[in-house]
C-alpha cells in the first residue's frame, strides 16, 4: 500500500471516528496522518514522505511559475506589430525514463504557452517539441533539463 493511499484511508477513518464530515476536518485528518506517516517512515529509514509532498508541491511551483512567464512571453510577442518568431521542432534528450516521468514531462511542456510536446522516439531516449520560438535551442534544452526534469526526478525517485 503506498503512503498515498494510507494517507488518504486515515484521514477517512479520523473522519468516522470523529464523527464530522466536513472538508475541513478531512484535511486535519489528511495533515495530521501525513505528519505520522512522515515521521514513521523517517524512523524506518524510507524515502520521507513529507519531503516528497515538499518536492511535488517545488514541481507545482514551478510549473505554475513557468506558465505564467511563458504566458506574458507568449502574449508580448503576438501583440507587437511585427511578429519576428522562427518556430520549429527539437529534440530533447530524456534523462527520466519511466512511462510515468516521461509523460508528466511532456504534459508540463505541453500545457506551456508556446511549446507543445509532440512525439516520443521509439527507444523511449528522444522528446520532440515543438517551440513557438527555436532562436536558442539550447537555452530551451538546458530550461526544461534544469527546471522540469530535474524537479520530475527530484520528486519522484
Amino acid at each position: 500500500m503506498t503512503a498515498f493511499t494510507l494517507n488518504v484511508l486515515f484521514a477517512v477513518i479520523w473522519v468516522a471516528v470523529s464523527g464530522s464530515a466536513s472538508v475541513l476536518n478531512l484535511l486535519f485528518g489528511f495533515a495530521v496522518s501525513a505528519l505520522s506517516i512522515g515521521l514513521v517512515r523517517e524512523q524506518a529509514h524510507g524515502v520521507s514522505y513529507l519531503r516528497r509532498i515538499g518536492r511535488i508541491l517545488s514541481l507545482l511551483a514551478l510549473f505554475l511559475r513557468e506558465l505564467a512567464l511563458s504566458a506574458w512571453k507568449v502574449a508580448v510577442l503576438v501583440t507587437r506589430p511585427r511578429l519576428v518568431v522562427r518556430p520549429g521542432i527539437f529534440s530533447f534528450p530524456l534523462t527520466v525514463d519511466r512511462d510515468f516521468e516521461i509523460t508528466l514531462l511532456a504534459n508540463l511542456i505541453t500545457l506551456t504557452p508556446g511549446t507543445l510536446s509532440v512525439d516520443v522516439s521509439e527507444d523511449r531516449r528522444t522528446l520532440y517539441v515543438h517551440a513557438i520560438d527555436c532562436s536558442d535551442i539550447e537555452g530551451a534544452r538546458r530550461d526544461i533539463r534544469e527546471g522540469f526534469e530535474r524537479k520530475i526526478m527530484e520528486a519522484f525517485r
